[in-house]
């Protein structure tokens, strides 16, 4: 008995010593030990509890990586709505906001604050204990991620006060930590994730609260909610007092914060953020200017869906100056020849940017860049970087002009200059290596078969074993082949034979789009394979048939009739015909009543992946695009929605949010 009293008194001490340890690292940045003794009294801790299983206690922080995986997400409606902010362009929209707030409240003073780039989550406390946390959805219904959210290290589970609280935080990928997984994923042959914003609702979102826990995420928490912020229960009177009392109470608050009435001083901290932002290790998109008495908010008062009260001021996209180094030539799976800029490294958005696209001959003759230049670069929404000018002034005479390369840099053939595309050259070997690869990596993309696991580094080593000459070689593969490969082991393999064999019930949609048919992307695909059900039905599709497809115009349809007429082609569908890959049509529309209608995605859906809302509407026979445009009838709008929202509003098109949609859907 002894023993066992002297065991739980190890076990509570240690789970004080690692909660107050996380807390000074995660929290407050100011650690008292190094990495290596926390793990080793982390360690210590695990196994005295596996031994020890009375001792059991749900709050320990070991149970943060615990929990059994989700079958799915349950619905939870917010206590308090969930707004999402006004976005300002210019300090010009922010001085409107001010003298329109001053005109309202004439003593009024402003929090401002960085805006972080990650995924909004409402956190509910019980007497202390954290109980539940649910995403934003769309600001009514969110989506309960409460095992998710344990596996944060910078949310407390417990306060040191019992209150009953809700508050607001912004979840995020640390740029570290984002960097270290897609050079892991990059390693693995995965497909590398797009920038930590969507990386940290990707990992949220997550059924397996281990892989969440895996991500590394924290949290900030900028707002308080409703409850219970003081034992005594009197209410507080200001935003910026209750950050500082969140904060006291264990809670990671948004930093890099000023209370001012002053615009020039607003002003002022917005340049100073900005400068900070490349240095932060988190990324920021703005700052926050909100009014700071809650009394003024309550007087102030709401819009439909945006507080009135605060708006977001948006950074411009990130531009720095740097050095064209030289140009590389790429060959894609069309055998188009793509030049890339190499330059020297600059800090962009939060990323080192060392390449950036030039897209053909033509855009680097209209910009005048020649190699050696000093460029402007920026990265477009944040994401892709790409050259925005020269500067001919800066040149010292070294400079020289770039040409495209006679021959192709994979196999050294011939190129020509294909008039059909403008100011693309295209090499002339329908079997050169590079099409090959970009072509087999196309097939097996997330928007094609959805081979997962057949990254790049995969198929170049499949391609140099010769155990793939085309995409049908990928079904007829043998797991001790791929085991023998570079960097593969049995699982590996296993788990790659096992993708490919799923790949093949993707449906004719799928595979229309995967076999990289120029000019035929998932939307033509779909409506194909809508149109003739069958892929020797597409194969025997004649000009004047495919001409009836709406949006199918002349060079579309050649394009259909001139890939099914070359015998290598025709080959390639026999054989994966014979390997059991599905050449049918999945599914009909199970009705027309969206037929005619155009339908853009954008945001994060409350309950339905981007996938499955485009299946609900293609099933109603509607059409769904990547991009708003005049012919657009509708863009669906989830949580973070972005520069397609704004478009909408700007050329009037209908908003709906996925409920609306949902009834569109269920009265037909």
């Amino acid at each position: 008995m002894e023993n066992k009293d002297s065991i739980k008194k190890e076990i509570e001490e240690l789970r004080k010593k690692v909660n107050h340890h996380a807390r000074l690292y995660y929290i407050y940045d100011a650690p008292e030990i190094s990495d290596y003794e926390y793990d080793m009294m982390y360690s210590r801790l695990v196994k005295l509890e596996s031994e020890n299983p009375e001792f059991f206690d749900p709050d320990s922080p070991t149970q943060r990586v615990g929990g059994a995986p989700l079958d799915k997400f349950e619905k939870v409606t917010h206590k308090v709505k969930m707004d999402s902010l006004t976005d300002v362009f210019s300090f010009e929209e922010l001085k409107e906001f001010i003298d329109r707030m001053k005109r309202s409240v004439a003593d009024i003073s402003f929090s401002v604050e960085p805006k972080i780039d990650g995924l909004s989550v409402a956190l509910r406390y019980e007497n202390g204990v954290f109980t539940q946390g649910a995403t934003r959805g769309d600001g009514i219904v969110g989506e309960d991620v409460t095992q998710n959210l344990k596996t944060i290290f910078s949310l407390p589970l417990t306060l040191p006060s019992p209150l009953n609280i809700t508050v607001r935080g912004e979840v995020y990928m640390p740029r570290d930590k984002f960097r270290r997984i897609n050079e892991k994923r990059e390693s693995e042959g995965l497909t590398l994730m797009a920038n930590p914003r969507n990386a940290a609702a990707g990992s949220l979102r997550q059924l397996d609260p281990k892989i969440t826990a895996s991500r590394g995420l924290e949290i900030f928490i900028f707002n308080y909610q409703e409850g219970e912020l003081y034992e005594d229960g009197h209410a507080p009177v200001g935003h910026t007092e209750t950050l500082d009392r969140l904060q006291s109470l264990g809670f990671k608050t948004i930093e890099n914060r000023i209370l001012t009435s002053d615009y020039e001083k607003i002003t002022e901290h917005i340049g100073k953020i900005g400068e900070l932002r490349d240095s932060l290790p988190y990324d920021i998109d703005g700052v926050v200017i909100k009014a700071d008495k809650l009394s003024d908010r309550v007087l102030i008062g709401e819009g439909t869906s945006t507080p009135k009260w605060a708006v977001a001021y948006k950074f411009p996209p990130d531009e720095k100056q740097t050095r064209l180094e030289s140009i590389t030539v790429a060959v894609g799976r069309t055998g188009v020849l793509t030049p890339t800029a190499v330059l020297s490294p600059v800090q962009l958005a939060g990323t080192t940017v060392s390449r950036a696209a030039l897209h053909n001959l033509d855009f680097i003759r209209q910009k005048d860049i020649m190699l050696g230049d000093i460029v402007s670069v920026r990265k477009a929404g944040d994401i892709i970087p790409e050259v925005v000018c020269s500067h001919p002034e800066k040149r010292d005479g070294s400079q020289k002009q770039f040409t495209m390369p006679d021959v192709c840099p994979s196999c050294g053939e011939p190129v020509f200059y294909d008039p059909d595309e403008g100011a693309a050259v295209r090499c002339t070997n329908s079997a050169c290596p590079a099409q090959l690869s970009r072509g087999i990596e196309h097939f097996a993309s997330k928007d094609a078969m959805n081979i997962d696991g057949l990254g790049p580094q995969i198929i170049e080593a499949l391609i140099g074993a010769k155990l793939i000459k085309d995409a049908a070689d990928l079904y007829y593969l043998k797991a001790e082949q791929i085991a023998k490969l570079d960097r593969m082991g049995e699982k590996s393999a296993s788990n790659l034979i096992s993708a490919i064999e799923n790949s093949k019930n993707a449906g004719l949609e799928r595979l229309l789009c995967a076999l990289g048919i120029r000019n035929i992307g998932e939307v033509a695909a779909t409506a194909l394979a809508a149109k003739y059900r069958t892929l020797e039905n597409c194969m025997e599709a004649d000009i004047d048939s495919l001409l009836s497809i709406p949006d199918f115009g002349m060079i579309t349809a050649e394009c259909v009739v001139n890939y099914f007429s070359h015998p290598q082609n025709i080959r390639l569908c026999q054989r994966l015909k014979s390997a059991g890959v599905l050449t049918e049509a999945v599914a009909a529309p199970s009705s027309d009543s969206l037929s005619g209608f155009t339908f853009v995605l954008t945001g994060t859906l409350p309950t339905l992946s981007r996938s499955e809302a485009t299946a609900m509407i293609k099933s109603m026979g509607g059409k769904v695009t990547g991009s708003v445009s005049k012919k657009t009838d509708y863009v669906v709008a989830g949580d973070d929605a972005g520069s397609k929202l704004i478009k909408a509003r700007e050329l009037d098109i209908k908003i709906i949010d996925e409920e609306q949609l949902k009834k569109m859907c269920e009265q037909s």
